[in-house]
């Protein structure tokens, strides 16, 4: 595999030469404009030597909101008269840390809540050539609701339903009674895409969980991975007897060291017990699976994208149709779900699709995870029906809004969400009730922003996410979403046109109808909610070249 070269020569050099690639593409036969083409994509990669000390702060919304901006300037300060080649100190995007705010990455070694003075002892550290110490590893959570098997032995769907006649087909039926959706932010019902990869015709296919959650807020598969690894894995072998595939691909961020070791450990005790490989439990089944680690970005949390990086490509989104379950990896039918989805599975078989529909609320199924981070006392990730009032995860889970301040905004599932008002806290979490008011559940990523915070300087944030992020495959979202930085950006300095808004509507139709895959089509929406609910606001810097919360720089410059 590429990346495994790709990362064994920037182990080795600290980045990869240029000679290194020329022997790989002779060893590889792989053309050598390929292999520049894929290093040159991943942020994960260097092409040139980097510094000795290359720092970063996470700059997304919940950092953003946690004081990583006066973090990454103070420490610029600090460090300013030391040469690029000694410290870098810069921004990268979201760290999946958000319930530690504000992170920080150290040579590839990520650190959560630091202070100034942390920080810099940890450069200070790095410089003298010593090691970097490691974060310790965060305690396990038990007595879980989700968890069928609790004290007793795991793996007992998988156990019981093997020996059985057409259990393939009673999963399937029993996935769709249960109305299970995919839990990544789609919805799309699971049974129903496990038929289809079933009925797609063809020996050979793939089972692929998408571990790679980076969007801003979103925390909970991380969660899940740490506390039920044995349930993800159990799903992912469940999928693959019932389709027909024989092979696994767990697809996690390369900035989940501890839980992809663990679920490493979890992988071997299964082909010890004879849970995987060539014959499952004594049985003709047969599954493998393997742990493939993101070279980076976001826009590989995109399926068609994954897909591509798993074949060795630059993960550019493919265009739609066909869809994975007919034309997958390596074009082959794969059934394709995210971390909760595939957990979710085990629960509905040991426990019953009545008891499933019954863990719900408000006519809603299913027991969620969700991940609460921003201006909250208590930011973590919490095991809830779904359904369950938002204000009863605010304000009781996360322990309310920091300093005695009132909420005055809050983001579902991070950017890809948009901002509600406060006035909406009571909104059930839940795909339909989030849709009825123009909003979506998705990963369920819960932002939350206290009163005293400029919410064009929000949108501002979360459309940089996704201007940073985009692949630039196509030409609405590469250009559509700087021009919206652009716009963005002039309007906190008080800087304006009056073909402003029309260009913004023009821009996010465009987006929205052109762009390739979802990346491009949810870049407006940030914009579009706080134009929505917090249209006074947003007029007052346009219009009266002013912050109402003294946050924009608002400076005196003017456009002629």
């Amino acid at each position: 595999m590429i990346f495994d070269d790709l990362r064994a020569i920037q182990n080795q050099y600290g980045y990869l030469p240029g000679e290194q690639l020329e022997t790989l593409s002779k060893q590889t036969k792989i053309p050598l404009y390929h292999i520049h083409g894929v290093a040159d994509f991943f942020p994960h990669f260097h092409l040139t030597p980097p510094p000795k000390v290359r720092m970063r702060v996470c700059s997304d919304m919940t950092c953003h909101l946690r004081g990583a901006d006066a973090l990454r300037t103070g420490l610029k300060q600090r460090f300013q008269g030391m040469s690029e080649s000694d410290v870098s100190v810069g921004e990268v995007s979201c760290l999946g840390q958000c319930d530690g705010a504000p992170a920080i990455s150290i040579n590839d070694h990520i650190y959560r809540g630091v202070t100034a003075a942390q920080a810099e002892a940890l450069i200070l550290t790095a410089l003298g050539g010593s090691g970097l110490p490691h974060t310790p590893a965060s305690p396990k959570t038990g007595g879980l609701a989700s968890d069928p098997y609790q004290d007793s032995e795991h793996y007992g769907a998988l156990k019981r339903l093997i020996g059985t006649s057409d259990w393939e087909e009673e999963v399937i039926a029993e996935l769709k009674a249960s109305g299970l959706p995919g839990l990544g932010g789609a919805g799309f019902p699971t049974g129903i895409k496990w038929k289809a990869v079933r009925d797609a015709p063809g020996p050979e296919k793939y089972v692929v969980c998408n571990a790679d959650e980076s969007e801003p807020g979103t925390i909970k598969d991380r969660f899940i991975l740490q506390n039920l690894p044995n349930l993800v894995i159990e799903g992912m072998i469940l999928a693959g007897l019932v389709t027909g595939a024989q092979k696994g691909i767990l697809y996690i961020r390369h900035e989940y060291e501890e839980q992809e070791h663990i679920l490493q450990e979890e992988i071997d005790r299964c082909y010890a017990a004879g849970l995987l490989g060539p014959s499952i439990l004594g049985t003709e089944s047969s599954f493998d699976l393997e742990i493939f680690v993101s070279p980076g970005g976001y826009i590989c949390g995109e399926e068609s994208a994954l897909i591509e990086a798993i074949e060795g490509k630059r993960a550019e989104p493919r265009n739609k149709p066909p869809f994975p379950v007919t034309h997958g990896v390596f074009n082959k039918p794969t059934a394709l779900n995210n971390v909760e989805t595939f957990a979710n599975v085990p629960q509905i078989l040991m426990n019953g699709v009545d008891w499933y529909k019954a863990q719900g609320q408000g006519g809603a199924a299913g027991l969620k995870f969700v991940g609460i981070s921003g201006d909250v006392c208590n930011p973590g990730i919490f095991e809830i029906p779904m359904g369950l009032p938002m204000s009863e995860v605010i304000f009781n889970l996360a322990g309310g809004i920091v300093d005695g301040r009132k909420l005055k905004a809050f983001a579902p599932s991070g950017p890809s969400s948009g901002y509600l008002p406060a006035s909406k806290v009571d909104v059930r979490l839940d795909f339909k009730s989030l849709s009825a008011i123009g909003s979506m559940l998705g990963s369920g990523a819960i932002v939350v922003c206290a009163e005293g915070r400029c919410m064009l300087d929000m949108a501002l944030n979360a459309v940089k996410f996704f201007r940073n992020e985009s692949c630039g495959k196509c030409v609405p979202c590469r250009m559509g979403s700087q021009k919206m930085v652009d716009i963005l950006t002039n309007w906190t300095h008080g800087r304006s046109s009056s073909a402003d808004m029309e260009l913004i509507d023009e821009l996010t139709d465009a987006l929205k109808l052109t762009s390739i895959c979802g990346l491009g089509q949810f870049a407006h929406v940030p914009l579009t909610s706080v134009l929505i609910h917090f249209r006074e606001e947003i007029e007052a810097h346009i219009r009266d070249k002013r912050c109402p919360e003294g946050v924009c720089p608002m400076r005196e410059e003017r456009v002629l």
